[in-house]
């Protein structure tokens, strides 16, 4: 009796033991949900904070390299102004570089962030340029603007103009043109203090028409080249032996888009190169890639199974070259968007003088640089999670078409002298990839019906369902609507910031 009793006191106590653990897991995950607030909380506040923290340093330090000018003030803001602006690139822009390498778990996102930082310093040092145009792109004549005074007020709108509609757009997630913001800026400015005769229409025409060529070329050609890996390589039988031949191809056409791409843009600042030499280094690089690759890739190849996961190893270290070459070109091209209007205020400021290119100073590029690494690894991650994984599902082949796409499709437009976008180009190769899987998969699904439909007419009479949505509509009507209002939104800001600027006594 009592060994009964006693047992039956210890199956009393179980049922409380169950309780009370139940009751310590939901204590515990209360608990881990405040922490992760209250990390999130930190990470929030934390970001600001290092930001003005670096725009202070920046205001302070071009103080430090003027000395006490009579109108150091405004240089003082104007340097604000130029890292505020940085910081926002460096959130938005960077992202078309190194997104379809995260998204396709080439790189992780900290290790993207590392190759993202040193190659857009290195480009923004090394090829940055000692000279820039002083209105980006000819938006604005420069001899139709009265005084240096005004021309002042015309470059301290744009920049905020377009920092402030970088910011709003990498808080909606949606990856913009940094040259359009800076475009719009000018434009908005200057119709404001010359008025509308003081635009290059013309030049505005094509940048308007580059809304549309800029995507669409780079879709085109990113999902050419995915048609080609699909049909050459996917779907042949034997996978590794066709990688064989087709990879080293490949990334031959790879290598030589980058070095062309390299010469003509990412160095433009520092050599101008005639058309055969490009041609010519394309070539050369060409031929070398390709002898060079091809035993490695047939290494590489030895021992893998004959299936698309294997293919994807094959296309890692290709994918990481070109996004810190993407990321290199970057920086020299895009860092002028910020320091190209601050150093055209310090020309005017100590000159009383408009010009149209001006020297860039060692600290100005020191501004530009730091800004657009730091807003890269505070804000980037985002913008590099939408590219990379939130519009299309990539892997390794699919981005390696995103980002030989980019180059390429700056080479042809250079070519014919179209004025693009390299982050239209970018996203808009991530979309062509997403449209082409989509349509691929649904011209599948119709041949497997119909050979069912041969074999038993009895099913056919069930009809086709509906294609897989491959793509993120809503991400695709958000980013176009962002691209499309860039333009007038900042001309429009800008030009409501120089009415306020002119006010002040």
């Amino acid at each position: 009796m009592n060994t009964q009793s006693s047992s039956a006191q210890d199956n009393s106590h179980k049922p409380k033991k169950t309780h009370k653990s139940e009751v310590l897991d939901k204590d515990l995950k209360k608990i881990s949900r405040i922490a992760a607030v209250n990390i999130s909380v930190r990470r929030t506040l934390i970001s600001p904070g290092l930001a003005i923290l670096f725009i202070a340093v920046a205001a302070l330090f071009a103080n430090s390299q003027t000395g006490n000018h009579a109108n150091g003030i405004i240089i003082i803001i104007a340097a604000a102004l130029g890292a505020y602006m940085a910081i926002n690139i460096g959130a938005n822009d960077v992202a078309n570089n190194v997104g379809p390498a995260v998204g396709a778990k080439a790189l992780t996102l900290g290790g993207a962030l590392v190759i993202a930082v040193i190659f857009e310093s290195s480009g923004a040092l090394i090829a940055g340029g000692d000279v820039v145009s002083t209105i980006s792109k000819g938006i604005i004549d420069p001899a139709l603007v009265p005084d240096s005074t005004t021309f002042i007020w015309i470059m301290m709108a744009a920049l905020l103009s377009a920092g402030l509609w970088l910011n709003l757009a990498t808080f909606l997630g949606a990856p913009v043109s940094t040259t359009h913001s800076i475009v719009g800026g000018v434009m908005g400015a200057g119709i404001a203090a010359v008025g509308f005769s003081a635009v290059n229409w013309p030049t505005m025409s094509k940048i308007a028409a580059s809304w549309i060529i800029s995507p669409l070329l780079g879709g085109v050609i990113a999902a050419g080249f995915l048609a080609v890996l699909t049909a050459k390589i996917i779907n042949k039988d034997n996978k590794i032996k066709a990688a064989q031949t087709w990879v080293p191809l490949l990334v031959a056409i790879m290598a030589a888009a980058f070095s062309s791409y390299l010469v003509m843009k990412g160095l433009k600042k520092i050599w101008q190169p005639g058309v055969t030499f490009v041609l010519g280094t394309g070539a050369f690089v060409f031929i070398t890639t390709h002898a060079l690759m091809r035993p490695v890739i047939r290494r590489q190849s030895i021992g893998l199974e004959n299936r698309n996961q294997s293919l994807r190893i094959l296309f890692k270290a290709p994918l990481i070259c070109s996004a810190a070459l993407l990321s290199f070109a970057h920086g020299a091209n895009d860092v002028a968007n910020a320091i190209g209007p601050l150093a055209a205020i310090l020309y005017s400021v100590q000159s009383g003088d408009i010009a149209t290119k001006v020297a860039i100073p060692l600290w100005v590029m020191l501004i530009g640089m730091g800004g657009i690494s730091l807003g890269l690894f505070l804000y980037g991650p985002r913008l590099i999670r939408m590219v990379g994984e939130q519009i299309t599902k990539l892997n390794t082949m699919r981005a390696f078409c995103v980002s030989l796409s980019a180059a390429l499709t700056v080479i042809v437009a250079s070519g014919l002298g179209l004025p693009v976008s390299s982050t239209h180009i970018a996203v808009g190769a991530v979309f062509g990839v997403g449209f082409y899987r989509e349509f691929h998969s649904a011209r599948n699904k119709r041949r497997r019906q119909e050979i069912l439909a041969q074999d038993h007419p009895q099913h056919s009479a069930h009809g086709a369902s509906k294609p897989r949505k491959l793509v993120r509509r809503k991400h695709f009507l958000t980013i176009i609507l962002a691209w499309v209002i860039t333009v007038p939104s900042a001309a429009l800001l800008s030009a409501l910031i120089y009415y306020g600027l002119i006010l002040i006594p």
